[in-house]
């Protein structure tokens, strides 16, 4: 069969995002796409990251002619599982053109699995819970076949059915992850990602994983895909495909998109004899806990190329990491970020503002962990309640109309927290602009350095005042470092 792939994600449709313009390819469509040719499928990406609009995708339908289109989400990327309505409505007005067409539309992803009946209410014929690889190839085996009658044996589909919701029982996730094929590569315009990259930063950077799922219990993070599993590749079979997209992309940069890098204990060290090995380490970098991090892993780290570590701090308050059930401790967050710098890798903090309980004084102690840590970039974020998580059934009493975001720079407050809204975006400019006001600061007397002084003092100044109003009735001092 012919099948077009077509993921929602749409930069144009993310402003915060576009600005950044560091655009990963849909991974996890890559490896269905793969999978699917392992039983001789004919397979093409009609890739809307990098698009404008719709006619790109208009003309993707009108010249491969699909019989099947496969709105099939990054199950790797933090942007598809924010489950963000701009894409959602992309991912019906897509649907509905397929089926313009007589093509059969399967759904898959985050948001789909959060809001199965929204996808099959309207244009699409059928969705995907779970791991999606091997669903998408059954299902497709049985299209194959001259009929849709026996979708009742795929495992892991949802569909309607004489005008009743079906879902079928739960797919088995894959056991060995070295069994998948390398992701589809050759489907993806690599030089438009190259050049979109080349524009505004320095290197081209592609996206890998080396496992699936996370087994901790944070209880704001949602995980419709894979749930509390955890599984690894190999290391040689990671070091195997570097080699590989070495050669067919020709990075300068990869980005692990792993939810938790380098779990197991040992693996770390062997992925690094292993790209010493093939002398092929390049840049990279991961996403880990705090309380992973100790010198040898550091070096470990330093020693397959890692530049750049971004730990999920999330908060310098005690009292809100055990709210959220994180499984760590301040001082694990100081010594892993003590190790990382000793052997010279970036450390990048994610925060997150806004969670239940939070007063003024776990928001001064989180600005505070910022000061005295100096990490070398920070990422911000509200409180999100997402379906499926011990989060969401916290609150979902006090969730209004609005229950997702429309992009990924929306923070709207979705329950009643400590404070409003609009604090929190004062907030969130607050600690941006001190961050990165201090940065400067501290490379004087460079020009360059000046310039970012003056520009970052001209947020802070709006924005201080801003919280400092917001704030009055809990805490109207600010406290200055």
């Amino acid at each position: 069969m012919r099948i077009l792939f077509s993921p929602s994600y749409q930069l144009e449709l993310d402003p915060k995002q576009a600005n950044n313009l560091k655009p990963y390819p849909p991974l996890g469509t890559l490896y269905a796409a793969a999978r699917l040719r392992l039983n001789g499928h004919e397979v093409e990406l009609s890739d809307s990251m990098l698009s404008q609009g719709l006619e790109e995708y208009c003309r993707d339908l009108d010249r491969f002619a699909p019989d099947v289109v496969a709105i099939y989400e990054d199950d790797f990327n933090y942007l598809s599982k924010m489950c963000l309505t701009n894409m959602r409505d992309r991912a019906v007005e897509k649907a509905n053109l397929a089926k313009q067409r007589q093509a059969f539309v399967v759904v898959h992803g985050s948001d789909v699995a959060d809001h199965v009946e929204d996808y099959l209410e309207g244009p699409a014929d059928a969705a995907i819970l779970g791991e999606g690889e091997e669903t998408l190839a059954e299902l497709v085996q049985e299209l194959a076949g001259g009929s849709s009658k026996g979708l009742h044996n795929v495992a892991g589909l949802a569909f309607v059915a004489d005008g009743n919701l079906v879902r079928t029982k739960p797919r088995a996730f894959v056991r060995d992850l070295n069994e998948l094929p390398f992701p589809a590569w050759d489907i993806v315009n690599i030089e438009r990602y190259r050049d979109a990259w080349h524009k505004r930063h320095d290197g081209f950077s592609v996206n890998m994983v080396t496992t699936r799922g996370c087994p901790y219990h944070c209880n704001w993070c949602a995980k419709p895909i894979y749930g509390q599993r955890y599984a690894v590749r190999t290391p040689a079979n990671v070091a195997k495909e570097i080699d590989w997209l070495r050669n067919l992309a020709r990075p300068e940069h990869i980005w692990f998109a792993d939810d938790i890098f380098g779990l197991k204990p040992g693996w770390i060290e062997n992925f690094a004899d292993e790209v010493e090995s093939r002398d092929s380490i390049t840049p990279f970098t991961i996403q880990t806990r705090a309380d992973l991090i100790d010198d040898r892993v550091a070096a470990a780290l330093r020693r397959a190329g890692c530049d750049n570590v971004w730990l999920g701090a999330e908060s310098g308050s005690q009292k809100i990491l055990d709210a959220m059930d994180k499984e760590i401790r301040i001082d694990q967050i100081f010594y892993a970020t003590r190790c990382l710098k000793a052997h010279d890798i970036r450390v990048s903090f994610f925060l997150q503002f806004g969670y239940p309980g939070e007063d003024w004084s776990d928001i001064q102690a989180t600005m505070t962990m910022v000061r005295a840590a100096r990490p070398d970039d920070i990422g911000i974020s509200v409180s999100y309640p997402l379906p499926g998580t011990p989060f969401y059934s916290r609150v979902k009493q006090d969730l209004a109309q609005k229950t997702n975001w429309v992009h990924s720079d929306d923070l709207d407050m979705m329950f009643r927290g400590t404070f409003t809204p609009d604090f929190y975006r004062a907030l969130y400019t607050l600690v941006h602009s001190e961050f990165r006001l201090r940065r400067a600061l501290r490379t004087l007397p460079r020009p360059a350095s000046a310039m970012r002084v003056l520009r970052n003092l001209a947020r802070w100044i709006p924005a201080r005042v801003a919280v400092h109003k917001l704030s009055q009735h809990r805490n109207p001092v600010l406290q200055a470092t």
